[in-house]
């Protein structure tokens, strides 16, 4: 039906052909993009489920998709902190959550995502990480003193379509690409954390804080 009412009388083949891809598009990501989003998300709501998770910090959040899961793991005496800089997304995230009665434990900020992560009191139990990824090291260096012992850093994209193990002469992003291999590094080289990239995706980095 998406598709069906996209040609108009007189369009041209060339008009006729982009609205047929802007159709797809539409179709993609109401539809199909949940699908492929919930194979991402289920596990990561059980790896919070697993460390009894009751707060947790979201750097970007979007329109709430993330925030949904980590709501459904926490339970409504828990909380989660939902980021994003664009206003434009906090209505529509807490009329999402809100109809999907997940709406009590979320605490929404709109700016920077590191930057409302310092001015927020206490430990966290998980810290997902998933802003622009020029910002990834940063993210970890300050998500890293804020999750307790027993806690979780998860973040999204770190394997960024395989560009972090094989060099990409056609790199669209390469600040993006060694910004990621950084992050990467740093947290491999953390001690204090046993971490492993799932290969979910384009990869999700799980690290258990153990020290």
């Amino acid at each position: 039906a998406i598709l069906g009412g996209i040609f108009w009388k007189g369009a041209t083949r060339r008009g006729a052909f982009w609205a047929l891809i802007a159709g797809f598009a539409v179709w993609f990501y109401t539809l199909m993009l949940p699908a492929f989003a919930r194979s991402n998300w289920l596990p990561v709501a059980l790896l919070a489920r697993s460390v009894c998770a009751k707060r947790v910090f979201e750097l970007g959040s979007g329109f709430g998709y993330s925030a949904y899961w980590f709501a459904r793991a926490v339970g409504p005496s828990g909380e989660v902190h939902g980021t994003d800089g664009d206003p434009a997304n906090e209505p529509k995230a807490l009329d999402y959550l809100s109809r999907a009665g997940l709406a009590e434990p979320i605490r929404w900020h709109v700016g920077d995502a590191v930057t409302h992560l310092g001015a927020a009191p206490g430990e966290f139990d998980v810290v997902y990480n998933d802003i622009d990824k020029d910002g990834y090291p940063a993210a970890w260096m300050a998500a890293r003193e804020r999750i307790r012992v027993g806690g979780l850093y998860v973040c999204d994209n770190v394997l960024w379509s395989g560009r972090v193990a094989v060099r990409d002469r056609d790199d669209p992003r390469p600040v993006y690409t060694q910004a990621i291999l950084e992050h990467n590094r740093l947290i491999a080289d953390d001690e204090r954390f046993v971490s492993s990239i799932v290969p979910t995706r384009d990869g999700v980095f799980v690290a258990l804080r153990v020290a």
